[in-house]
């Protein structure tokens, strides 16, 4: 991975392979762990001369070309997209039907609900039946040592693949080496680990935010003064890129001033803290939300403060909600069913394939504007479904019918 500073009239531009990012602090924390190399250019200074420039040039190529190599020798790699950069990781080959245990930590928002149903939807399917003897379905609550506690559980018992939601993303160093130990495939997704030891599943969510974050301030025109943050579980990996992609955007904004709240990514939640801060702050330009928007919405509107743009989550109920309301703005969300597609790596190592270190899954995303009933939201459904059933490019995209068939309870 390269990240470039390219100062030309004291204006910074920051790449990282060709594709701008927001600042060299997004930029390094992105790929935290992955090697970088960070070259300054100056054109106003002439830090660097013709051949200087070439060599620079010619060793971006290469570097742009190696990881080209490397993602086109992964196993399925227009499912399994490489994030910029990343290393590879090979399985060890054992024979199935596998023993595979999927690990949740919190289960009190819809989105994980929604993403134990994807799990267990997947493993209906008769392609993946064939694959597995045993497949458990257990969550631990927002306690580290109680999902560490469970997962080491599993290996004990002889489970050849665990997929988890990490509640700490800094506290699996010791469980990933017993697991190792032990031939048992760690798959953590949505909720990443810092580590670059095994396959990690995820959307960017610096991406996921400055997106979000973007849309609004396009729609105000580049200037605003008081924004809502409706924040997610703290503590976690995804809560906290999520917000650095969307202070990426907002701290570029001169006198902006950010009210932060914490939403846990449910809608009851987001309710009761965003009415707190409507009674306490007054009206705000706009507001970005995490997830559990639909709760956020419906407090600005029993509040009365007028339509804004925003930037929500994929959430049926709050697709509903935007166009009734015709509010402006953006729903991109994290696809619970990425849970599967951790489980399709989990059984793709099993087999032996490689995977990249670090899999990015595209964000599902469609603008205010675009949104139509029966095509991107469905009025006919429950306002807690998510809309982000799958990824075509993984597997067939599970119906409403086999999501909601599934439960959200322990197996």
């Amino acid at each position: 991975m390269c990240c470039f500073s390219i100062s030309q009239d004291r204006s910074p531009f920051f790449w990282t392979l060709g594709r701008p990012t927001e600042s060299l602090d997004i930029c390094l924390r992105k790929h935290s762990v992955l090697p970088y190399v960070y070259v300054n250019i100056d054109f106003d200074h002439g830090l660097l001369g013709g051949n200087q420039m070439k060599k620079l040039l010619l060793g971006t190529a290469l570097a742009v070309v190696a990881a080209s190599h490397a993602s086109a020798e992964t196993y399925r790699a227009e499912c399994f997209a490489p994030a910029p950069g990343t290393a590879t990781i090979q399985g060890e080959a054992k024979d199935g039907p596998y023993k595979i245990a999927f690990v949740n930590g919190f289960a009190g928002n819809d989105w994980r609900i929604a993403a134990i149903q994807a799990s267990k939807a997947w493993a209906a399917r008769p392609e993946n039946a064939a694959n597995i003897e045993e497949f458990t379905v257990v969550s631990v609550g927002n306690d580290s040592a109680a999902q560490i506690a469970a997962i080491d559980n599993f290996i004990a018992a002889g489970y050849d693949a665990i997929t988890f939601i990490a509640v700490n993303p800094s506290a699996f160093e010791p469980v990933i080496r017993r697991a190792e130990r032990q031939g048992t495939v760690l798959v953590p997704f949505d909720n990443v680990l810092d580590t670059d030891k095994v396959v990690q599943i995820n959307e960017s969510q610096l991406e996921l935010g400055r997106l979000k974050a973007q849309t609004v301030m396009d729609e105000l025109g580049g200037s605003a003064k008081k924004i809502l943050m409706v924040n997610g579980l703290p503590g976690n990996a995804t809560d906290r890129d999520r917000r650095l992609g969307m202070m990426s955007v907002f701290d570029k904004i001169d006198g902006l001033e950010i009210v932060e709240v914490v939403g846990n990514w449910d809608t009851g939640t987001s309710q009761k803290v965003v009415a707190d801060a409507l009674a306490t702050h007054g009206q705000f330009d706009a507001v970005v939300s995490q997830h559990g928007a639909a709760g956020t919405i419906n407090a600005m509107q029993a509040a009365g403060h007028p339509i804004v743009p925003m930037g929500v989550d994929g959430e049926n109920g709050v697709r509903m909600l935007m166009d009734e309301l015709n509010i402006p703005g953006i729903s991109a969300s994290q696809a619970p069913a990425m849970s599967a597609v951790a489980l399709e790596a989990a059984v793709a190592l099993l087999q032996g394939n490689k995977l990249p270190q670090t899999v990015f899954l595209p964000i599902p995303q469609v603008a205010a504007a675009d949104l139509e009933a029966g095509v991107n939201y469905f009025p006919d459904l429950p306002k807690s479904f998510n809309t982000g059933t799958g990824f075509p490019d993984c597997f067939a995209p599970f119906t409403p019918e086999e999501l909601l068939g599934q439960s959200a309870d322990n197996t």
